[in-house]
């Protein structure tokens, strides 16, 4: 039994560069060519494929969108998308703002682990510096970056220091989801906000715990990537749309027709379209060519309220059946007036506190208004006659999407 576990062991081991050698489909093909063969790929089913491409034989007949962009301006490639990197470092140099060692350890103890990496000693001693903050290091790798472009990387304070200005991000590696280091940050940090202390009063403008290094990371390791490989370019529209994701595959459809001779383009869903790459150019120029093609875009009717802020968004599509609405102001006002009580004189009496409450509640500017919004000025100006603030007109917009008379979606943030 022990023999054929060992042997099974054994067999496995060997097949084991075959099955995680972590080549590239590019470099399988390309070695399945030197040895005379030809790489089929397992996870290509050509009746699959043939399936989910299906292009459509003519234009569509829909109606005008509402804002002519560029393709480029409204989707993005899928293989074109940035990476996030995080990395852990030290921001030194503060002038007594950095982390009270006392109540962010970790900040000593990575002190301790630098200098011991630079070859200090630093045991039975006890660091009580204020010039030093542990920091949170976040970037966006940009696609097809290589190894030695410069990106931009954003610091914040993960302890209790109250400003990293002035301070300097020593060098932090910066490492993706797969936990391998794309890039080593190091640099003098920018802070937008500010903090003045005095005795008995702190100013405090912006977020000074939060800064930016401008090309202050080092791209050590690219992505890698296969864009020139792509047989197939697969587009996101940023607002999901049907009807815009067909008016580009027309749009493209229309091009390649009188550029190549063929109809490549077809869509997927409300945010995906595929388009085949012709044989006879390249996928970064077929490209360019094609996100310069003007589209008529579109998008739901959509009303956006941040209640914290007050903020109202209504898109142009908006439309609001003819509504009566009544809206007021319901004011209450309670006032105590409590009354000191005397007793009689010679009755043993103890002067006591009578209490006195007066509430009064009143409506102002109650009144009844027919509102009807046909287009997004009429709509303006209905809810600007009723005299409201906005968190009225949150109220009254919420109220009428309940009564079904909203034609829109209201998103709440």
């Amino acid at each position: 039994m022990m023999r054929a576990f060992v042997l099974l062991l054994a067999a496995a081991i060997g097949i084991q560069p075959a099955l995680a050698d972590g080549l590239t489909p590019k470099a399988k093909r390309e070695l399945a060519q030197k040895n005379g063969g030809v790489y089929d790929d397992p996870e290509y089913d050509p009746a699959t494929t043939q399936r989910m491409f299906r292009v459509s034989t003519g234009p569509s007949t829909l109606p005008p969108g509402q804002v002519a962009a560029r393709i480029k301006d409204i989707a993005q490639l899928q293989s074109a998308r940035d990476n996030q990197l995080v990395g852990y470092g030290l921001v030194i140099g503060l002038a007594g703002t950095g982390d009270s060692l006392r109540n962010s350890p970790f900040t000593e103890q990575s002190i301790r682990a630098m200098l011991e990496n630079l070859g200090i000693a630093t045991e039975g001693g006890s660091a009580r510096a204020k010039n030093v903050a542990a920091v949170i290091v976040t970037a966006n790798m940009p696609p097809f970056v290589q190894s030695g472009a410069r990106i931009d990387i954003d610091v914040s304070s993960m302890g209790d220091a109250t400003s990293l200005a002035g301070g300097t991000l020593v060098m932090t590696p910066l490492k993706a989801a797969d936990g391998e280091i794309y890039a080593v940050g190091q640099g003098s940090v920018i802070v937008g906000g500010f903090t003045a202390k005095g005795q008995a009063e702190e100013l405090t403008q912006g977020v000074p715990t939060a800064g930016r290094v401008p090309n202050g990371a080092i791209v050590e390791r690219a992505v890698p990537a296969e864009f020139d490989d792509q047989g197939v370019l697969t587009l996101q529209l940023r607002n999901p749309d049907f009807s815009t994701a067909i008016r580009i595959a027309d749009a493209v459809n229309d091009y390649t027709s009188q550029r190549f001779g063929m109809r490549v383009a077809a869509e997927r869903d409300a945010r995906t379209v595929q388009i085949k790459r012709p044989s006879n150019v390249s996928t970064a120029r077929f490209y360019a060519e094609i996100e310069n093609l003007v589209v008529e875009s579109d998008a739901p009717a959509r009303v956006v309220i941040d209640e914290r802020t007050g903020t109202i968004v209504i898109g142009n599509n908006v439309r609001i059946s003819r509504v009566a609405i009544s809206h007021g102001t319901l004011t209450v006002r309670i006032t105590e007036a409590p009354r000191v009580v005397q007793p009689e004189p010679f009755s043993r009496g103890e002067t006591a506190v009578e209490p006195s409450t007066a509430i009064d509640a009143s409506r102002p500017n109650a009144r009844v208004a027919v509102l009807d919004g046909p287009d997004l000025e009429t709509l303006v100006s209905g809810l600007n006659r009723l005299g409201v603030k906005p968190d009225g007109i949150i109220a009254i917009l919420q109220g009428i999407k309940s009564a079904g008379a909203l034609q829109a979606d209201l998103v709440l943030q």
